[in-house]
């Protein structure tokens, strides 16, 4: 008994910790298909785990309850969704800053006023040249 809470306590920690390991070995830059493939597996990963772990026991209290079973669990779902549609519109994004930051470092190679909301022009000059 107490090996086999062993070997399932093993199992995800060896799996997190070869994962994280990836960081070291991929430094650099990640080929673009690979990149895409963990992205992808990832997120099967992540529904799956939804899937299985919240919309499955929502739906199966709701049916205990006498509610309509799959008005919850889809209820929730679209709320969750709409969260982060709403959290990925509201936060700026890596490639906004990059292109804010040369757009600053152009007005300043220029010598013009610099009209970016994203980097106030006050940073000095000195570290751009």
């Amino acid at each position: 008994m107490e090996q086999d809470i062993f070997i399932g306590i093993l199992i995800p920690f060896a799996g997190t910790t070869l994962g994280a390991a990836m960081v070291f070995f991929l430094r650099k830059e990640m080929n673009e298909r690979l990149q895409k493939a963990l992205l992808g597996f990832a997120s099967g990963v992540m529904i799956a785990a939804s899937i299985w772990s919240l919309l499955i026991p929502a739906i199966e209290m709701s049916e205990e309850s006498g509610k309509i079973p799959w008005m919850p669990a889809t209820t929730g779902f679209l709320l969750g969704m709409g969260f982060l549609l709403l959290l990925d519109a509201l936060t700026p994004h890596i490639y906004q800053a990059d292109e804010a930051l040369q757009e600053s470092r152009d007005c300043f190679k220029k010598k013009q006023p610099c009209l970016s909301w994203q980097l106030p022009c006050t940073i000095s000059r000195r570290g751009w040249q």
